[in-house]
Formats: structure tokens, C-alpha cells, sequence
């Protein structure tokens, strides 16, 4: 059986949360340039190092993945810059996990609020060289139109270039945005250097997810105390979740890190008697069983658990078998890995071929055994993280899921034997593209 999303997906905040960054009405086609005016955006920046220091009191994270703290990035940037070789700032709207629409979203719906995101972080790095790097067509496309909206002085001596990539799993990494700015493929490299000591042009580079530079407007406006009216202390602000899977459409939500997993179940519909489990993070987090329904959704909470919040994509499993729901993931990574790396390229391949075995009733003992030391020893290999990202699947799937891998191993599972689940791209969601 294979499972896709819904063209069309719910947007909302959180109910009592004014949203931050999905805008006074969600439901908009696209925000032009008077509009986000007048709703108080491009306001003038006076001390650079005041807004940093908000960032930094105010403890936003990176909204892409890993959950670093930007004001260290920017820190970082900034005082290699000053060293005399300048520096850059890009805004990484890569979305490589199917399963995330946010980044798409935002760009579409709301580019003056990532430009105007953008303009701040080029501030506090102290630089007038700015990128806006992506591979959807229609963020290219709505960002384009958003810089000939701009008046004169809008982003104040910054200059903005658009670069669009093809979309695959690692050309968001960050050192694959800058070989490919650099004139080479989008194709992650060794580090070091990494983009902050070393990336466009060769000089600092601070890389940033388009949600976490969202973030900055309202930093701006409302200090490091607003900002953190809502969330947890270590997992400050909101966040905008993708939650997919369980049979309903696809839904993008603007909720405040630390909610109770089981209170954004409800708002989408979808019961907790149903749940299995959920792919959280998108695919690179790997996979929880029932214990989800226990989770807050906050950064230290799920490192605890030792999964992770990661791009905020959650993919609820419901009807579908975990078993081939992780055979069809590892058989993405092993499509899209860059085959650079002899480790990445041989390891997703043998584990996609196990999970595959597995879901079809045709794995041994020797099988799991293989598979279970693979996803230990194949840790921290390779030049990006597609392989961390395929044996936390692999892992998760043994630890989580172990009496469905040993009915399998028995070939009992009866929905693999009748109709498995089967997809190229897991709980892919798509957005409507604004009129």
C-alpha cells in the first residue's frame, strides 16, 4: 500500500498562539511588499549588535535540522569576517526532507518575511552580500517577484541573488549550497572547512534555514523576553511543524515548543488509539514507537529519547507496517546519497537491502545481526549526514519496533504479505502553489 499526501494542506497556528510566522491570515494566496509594510515588517535597524544580542538572550535555534544556536553561527561569521575577508549570508530554502513543507511554504507564501530576515542577519555579520538558495520553482519564482516589490533602500546596501538548484536530498547540506554557489555541483564536501570559516567565494559564510531567519523580524521587534513568552527554556519560541501520515491531509502548524505530541494529534484529527508510531524529524531522526504519545515537542525531550525534532516534520504511523515504512526510507537514502563516499554509497545500499528482506519475509538471523552492527560502525562516516540519517532509521527500527521485526523474520506480518506499504518519497507532502 502506498500512501501520498493530499494536495492541499490545513494551516494554522496554534489555537491562543499569535502566530510569528505564518502571518494574520494563513489561508492568503501570497503577502506582497505593502502588505508586510504594513503589518510592521522592514523596520529600520539602528544597533546591529542590540539584535544580537536579543538573538543571543534570546536562544533561537536553527530551524533546519540540527538545532545550533544561530547567535554562535553569527558570532562565528562575524569575527572571521572582521579578520578582512568579508563575509556572506545565505538563506538555505533547500527543503531535502519530503516530508517538510515549511521552508516551500514560507518562501511562497511569505518572501518579504525571509528577505526581511535576511536584511537582519546580513547586519549582524556586517555584510552587504546576500544568496537565497533553493530548488522549488515556485519560491524561486515568488522571491523574485518579492525583490522587484522592494522600494529603493528596502534591504539598505544589501544585494540579493537567487540561485535555484535541482531538488534532492543533500543539496540543502551546507557545504553542498556552497560548492554549488561556487560554481560546482550541489554535492556535500569534506570538512573542514566548514561554510563559517570557508564557503561562498571563500569567505565566512553564514548559512541559515529560511524558518530561522523568519524568526528575526519579530526578534526585532519584540526582544529576547517576548520571544520567549512561548516555549520551553532550552527550546524557546515556536516552530512550524509538518505533520503528515494517518490517513488525513497533510498539515502545516505554528505551535510553541514543549506541546504535549498528543495535543497537536488532536488538532489534526487523528486518534492516539490509531498511532504505531511516527518518523519524527523527518526521515534523518529515525523512528518512535507507541512512546510518541508521550513526548513533548521540544528539542531536549526528544535528544532524551535519543531522536530529535530536527526540520519539525512528523510523519504519524497509523495502518502502515514500521518495518516497510523504514525499507522504503533506506531505499530513498540509497537513491539519493551523493555517491561520494564508498561508505555511504555500499551502506544505505545494504541496509535498504535488508529492510527491504525483511518487509518481504526473506531476511535470516544473520540478516538483522548485519544490519544491527551496520547501524553502530557506519555512524559518523561519510561527508554529510545521509548515513547518520540511515542507520538512526536502521537503529530505531530494531530498538523501537523489535516484536514487528521478529514476526517478519517469520514472514507473519499479514499487511506486508497481502499489500505492502511501498513508497518512493514516505508522507511526501506537497503545497498548493499561490495564485
Amino acid at each position: 500500500m502506498e500512501t501520498s499526501a493530499a494536495p492541499a494542506i490545513t494551516v494554522t497556528a496554534w489555537p491562543g498562539c499569535a502566530p510569528r510566522l505564518l502571518g494574520d491570515e494563513p489561508g492568503r494566496a501570497r503577502e506582497d511588499y505593502a502588505t508586510y509594510r504594513a503589518h510592521g515588517g522592514y523596520h529600520a535597524l539602528v544597533a546591529p549588535d542590540a539584535l544580537f544580542d536579543d538573538v543571543e538572550r534570546g536562544g533561537l535555534q536553527g530551524r533546519g535540522g540540527a538545532a545550533f544556536p544561530l547567535a554562535v553561527k553569527v558570532r562565528a561569521v562575524r569575527d572571521n569576517g572582521r579578520a578582512g575577508r568579508g563575509a556572506v549570508v545565505v538563506a538555505n530554502g533547500e527543503e531535502g526532507e519530503p516530508a517538510s513543507i515549511k521552508d516551500r511554504w514560507l518562501l511562497r507564501h511569505r518572501p518579504h518575511l525571509v528577505l526581511d530576515g535576511l536584511r537582519l542577519a546580513a547586519a549582524m555579520v556586517g555584510t552587504h552580500r546576500a544568496h537565497v538558495y533553493v530548488s522549488d520553482p515556485a519560491s524561486a519564482r515568488s522571491v523574485e517577484t518579492a525583490l522587484t516589490e522592494l522600494e529603493p533602500g528596502a534591504l539598505g546596501d544589501i544585494t540579493v541573488e537567487l540561485w535555484t538548484v535541482d531538488p534532492t536530498y543533500i543539496a540543502g547540506e551546507e557545504t553542498a549550497l556552497t560548492r554549488f554557489i561556487n560554481g560546482g555541483p550541489a554535492k556535500p564536501t569534506d570538512k573542514p572547512p566548514r561554510p563559517f570559516e570557508a564557503g561562498v567565494g571563500g569567505r565566512p559564510t553564514l548559512v541559515s534555514n529560511v524558518e530561522t531567519l523568519a524568526n528575526l523580524p519579530y526578534l526585532q521587534r519584540h526582544g529576547s523576553a517576548g520571544f520567549r513568552s512561548l516555549g520551553t527554556s532550552l527550546s524557546p519560541g515556536t516552530f512550524l511543524a509538518t505533520l503528515t501520515g494517518g490517513g488525513r491531509q497533510s498539515g502545516l502548524y505554528e505551535i510553541p515548543h514543549g506541546l504535549p505530541f498528543t495535543e497537536l494529534l488532536a488538532l489534526h484529527g487523528i486518534s492516539a488509539d490509531r498511532v504505531r508510531g511516527a518518523l519524527l524529524g523527518g526521515y534523518f531522526a529515525g523512528l518512535l514507537n507507541r512512546g510518541v504519545l508521550d513526548v513533548t515537542l521540544d528539542h531536549e525531550t526528544l535528544r532524551g529519547l535519543g531522536s530529535g525534532l530536527g526540520c519539525g516534520a512528523i510523519a504519524v504511523i497509523t495502518d502502515d507496517c514500521p518495518v516497510a515504512v523504514a525499507a522504503s526510507v533506506l531505499a530513498y537514502f540509497d537513491r539519493e546519497n551523493a555517491g561520494q563516499c564508498g561508505s555511504c554509497f555500499n551502506g544505505t545500499a545494504a541496509m535498504a537491502a535488508v529492510t527491504g528482506a525483511l518487509r518481504d519475509g526473506a531476511a535470516t538471523a544473520g540478516d538483522l545481526a548485519r544490519l544491527q552492527r551496520w547501524s553502530v560502525t557506519l555512524r559518523g562516516r561519510g561527508a554529510c549526514a545521509t548515513l547518520d540519517a540511515a542507520t538512526n532509521v536502521a537503529a530505531s527500527l530494531l530498538d523501537q519496533f523489535a516484536a514487528e521485526v521478529a514476526r517478519h523474520l517469520d514472514n507473519a506480518c499479514d499487511a506486508c504479505r497481502v499489500d505492502p506499504f511501498r513508497a518512493e518519497r514516505p508522507y511526501e507532502v506537497e503545497a498548493v502553489v499561490p495564485a
